[in-house]
């Protein structure tokens, strides 16, 4: 393992009935509060009258910023920079997926600083405050509830940008699985290969004596594994949306990130396709993973034997590492196509047009990816193998 530091200060609340908490957990941050949402979905299910009913009931002076995007775009942030710094909202509560809370965390950095969000996103200058927030979790995919990251899209320059500070983790967290009830089964597929690829992006790695790091992640792959068909003959189910939702979480929360070296390349990658296309970030990122994994196998093919092994359960005397781990990628685009997702750019009427640019956004700040450090040419060899 590699020396390491964890931190994480959200408060979890998981289960059913765990909404009411709001009526002790929001008084203790202010009682001015912008509530930020999607596109109105959660007025259609009844969660939003709950969550106002509980505002009213402790008192909260509120207001609210609707209309947040699936790509959540730097415009919307700053309409809620702008009501913040004008109404003095002391206290911001995110009521969606991890897009709305991905917007919610860059308000509130915004709404502490002088300048433009975006020179933090872009790297120009760090965080150095944030209001406070708190989640309600809607949708199981992005960990963005218990985590500091964050990704805006600034769709004026068709740039995405994953960016996060100390400053931006949630304060407390609700996850009722029964909010995830009216999740669409296409945005239930995309939640799950996010989660899935949020697993993958750490478990890929070259740090030696992590035992425990790659049980905890193959037990989480083989569990989405596992649920995901049973979820989908079965949108309703608790017990398949409660164990879901939780793998969603654990997935990017920090534990499996400790001791090791993740790699992160192809969400880069991703981000530049859907900066130009605006397309689901689940969806891209299951047609580019198994090609990354395609292009980068000889960096290290006994990585892929162990996922393939452990995860898929090939049969490790089938071949040498490499054909063992090239076996192991296959089952993994199999399954990826068994419940639903997209396998190629074309998919989504991407064709050649735009490679060139995509990898220039990918490459903004320079060759990356820790697994195998990606050039430019790598990143369009990816590209036009995903057509």
């Amino acid at each position: 393992m590699i020396p390491f530091r964890y931190y994480n200060p959200t408060h979890l609340l998981f289960g059913k009935d765990k909404l009411q908490e709001l009526r002790t957990l929001v008084p203790m941050y202010g009682r001015k509060v912008l509530l930020v949402y999607g596109g109105g979905s959660i007025k259609a299910n009844g969660l939003y009258d709950l969550v106002t009913e509980h505002l009213y009931a402790v008192g909260a002076d509120f207001y609210e910023l609707g209309g947040v995007e699936p790509n959540p775009r730097l415009s919307t942030v700053h309409k809620g920079v702008d009501l913040c710094k004008r109404e003095g909202i002391e206290f911001l509560l995110a009521v969606g997926g991890g897009s709305v809370i991905d917007c919610t965390k860059a308000i509130a950095v915004g709404a502490k600083m002088e300048g433009d969000v975006w020179d933090v996103i872009t790297r120009k200058t760090p965080a150095t405050d944030a209001l406070p927030f708190g989640t309600v979790l809607t949708l199981a995919a992005t960990g963005s509830e218990m985590n500091a990251g964050s990704v805006i899209t600034n769709w004026e320059t068709k740039e995405k940008i994953g960016w996060g500070s100390p400053h931006t983790f949630p304060k407390f967290s609700i996850l009722d699985p029964t909010f995830t009830f009216t999740v669409p089964r296409d945005q239930t597929v995309y939640g799950m290969v996010d989660i899935m690829s949020h697993v993958l992006e750490q478990y890929v790695h070259h740090t030696e004596n992590t035992p425990v790091q790659d049980g905890f992640a193959e037990t989480l792959l083989r569990t989405v594994i596992a649920t995901a068909p049973k979820l989908l003959a079965d949108l309703h189910s608790y017990e398949h949306r409660e164990t879901i939702l939780y793998c969603g979480t654990m997935a990017l929360n920090g534990t499996l990130a400790m001791g090791v070296q993740g790699d992160w390349a192809t969400h880069n990658i991703e981000h530049a396709v859907s900066a130009v296309y605006d397309i689901p970030h689940g969806g891209g990122l299951a047609i580019l993973f198994p090609n990354w994994m395609e292009h980068v196998i000889d960096e290290n093919p006994a990585r892929f034997k162990q996922m393939a092994v452990n995860v898929f359960g090939i049969d490790p005397a089938s071949g040498d590492d490499r054909e063992v781990g090239l076996s192991g990628i296959r089952a993994l685009r199999a399954f990826w196509t068994s419940i639903g997702a997209p396998s190629r750019l074309a998919d989504y009427g991407i064709g050649e047009e735009h490679l060139d640019a995509m990898a220039d956004k990918a490459m903004a700040f320079g060759p990356f990816g820790h697994f195998k450090k990606l050039q430019r040419e790598d990143v369009l060899a990816i590209y036009r193998k995903s057509l």
